[in-house]
């Protein structure tokens, strides 16, 4: 049997054999323990599996995932920034978010068991196969499959989810408003630049940058809100039993449209094609006007999903010198060239964005320098 991980205490791994026997039908006996791979959060991973077979093997999962939370007194508080307007959050976020999109008949992974003392969590295993997988070297009418699932899925998410509201829910009561965009923004100005480079910027170039950031948020925050999970990528989708399934959604709050899809198709971790883009974000516009969500211009459409890719891939580059500097995590940092290219193309694609462009360029090497992007 795996030894026990210093993660899971003597006491969690008791309890987590008499929930399963409770909850999954296993016998109540020893379960393995495998750590798996973590994310940029504070929580950690592990697969579970009975050392037995489960008595009813037919009706009851071989192997689940146990959620272990970083600091189960503060479970309360969110990763990211959710706004000063954001209302005090009572229950796991998690938790919360998950009520809901289960509720709206959305494909995310079943909570057996949430132990709020313990700080940790019992979830139906989906297996391990990512979006992000699953395209590796794959023909791009293959690609072009997979991804119009994960464009079909947001549908779904952004109609079901997002109407009608429930304020028991935690979404609906943060959003994606001037001063949220301006914080992830500035999140990059501090850590994508002058973290990463070493510098500080003066004064006066703060505010010229702030000055060319602030009219993308204020015509972002203005746009209609939907349900928007906030990091609706390769990494965060799963493919299990030839459906997507949500993961890492306990950030969600309302947003422009055009939030997820950037978050998707202007991915830090996949390179697609100018032209698979441009079908996919076609296959979403008429997905969204058959659910009765009618985009009227599509070519400003167009305009507003390139303007959020910017600002979504400024804060994402950011986020990764955060996460290596504040969290000691440096495993994202090979995913900066390839963000930072989606920035220049889209700086170059329109002259509004020029001034930024020039503004940024002698700070952000790769906003200077030529970049290709590799392809799944």
């Amino acid at each position: 049997m795996t030894q026990p991980q210093p993660d899971l205490s003597p006491a969690i791994r008791a309890n987590l054999r008499r929930t399963a026997a409770a909850q999954l039908q296993w016998p109540d006996a020893p379960v393995t323990v495998t750590p798996l791979a973590g994310d940029a959060s504070n929580r950690r991973y592990f697969r579970i599996a009975s050392s037995q077979p489960p008595s009813q093997p037919h009706n009851a999962s071989a192997t689940a995932i146990v959620m272990l939370l970083a600091d189960p007194e503060g479970f309360k508080a969110s990763e990211e920034a959710v706004g000063s307007s954001a209302p005090p959050v009572t229950e796991l976020p998690f938790l919360n978010i998950w009520r809901h999109l289960n509720g709206r008949g959305l494909h995310v992974p079943r909570i057996h068991h949430y132990d709020q003392a313990g700080g940790w969590l019992l979830i139906e295993d989906t297996g391990d196969r990512l979006l992000s997988h699953a395209v590796h070297g794959q023909p791009p009418e293959a690609i072009r499959t997979l991804y119009r699932q994960a464009i079909e899925e947001l549908v779904k998410l952004q109609t079901l989810a997002t109407t009608p509201p429930d304020p028991r829910c935690l979404a609906f009561g943060r959003s994606f408003d001037e001063a949220l965009l301006m914080w992830e923004f500035d999140h990059f100005v501090e850590y994508g630049i002058e973290a990463r480079q070493g510098v500080a910027l003066t004064p006066a170039q703060r505010r010229s940058i702030d000055a060319a950031f602030r009219p993308i948020a204020a015509e972002l925050a203005a746009q209609p809100r939907c349900f928007t999970h906030r990091d609706y990528h390769s990494r965060n989708l799963m493919l299990h039993r030839d459906r997507i399934w949500l993961i890492d959604f306990q950030d969600a709050l309302l947003g422009p449209p055009h939030y997820d899809l950037a978050s998707l198709l202007r991915d830090s971790y996949i390179t697609l094609s100018d032209d698979l883009i441009d079908g996919l974000i076609g296959d979403y516009v008429r997905l969204s006007e058959q659910a009765g969500r009618r985009i009227a211009d599509p070519a400003a459409f167009r305009r507003l999903f390139d303007l959020t890719s910017v600002q979504r891939n400024l804060k994402a580059a950011g986020r990764f010198v955060y996460i290596d500097r504040v969290k000691k995590n440096p495993n994202f940092l090979p995913s900066i060239p390839r963000t930072l290219a989606n920035v220049r193309a889209n700086c170059r694609r329109y002259p509004e964005l020029k001034p930024l462009a020039d503004l940024l360029a002698p700070l952000v090497p790769e906003l200077s320098a030529g970049l290709s992007g590799t392809t799944p």
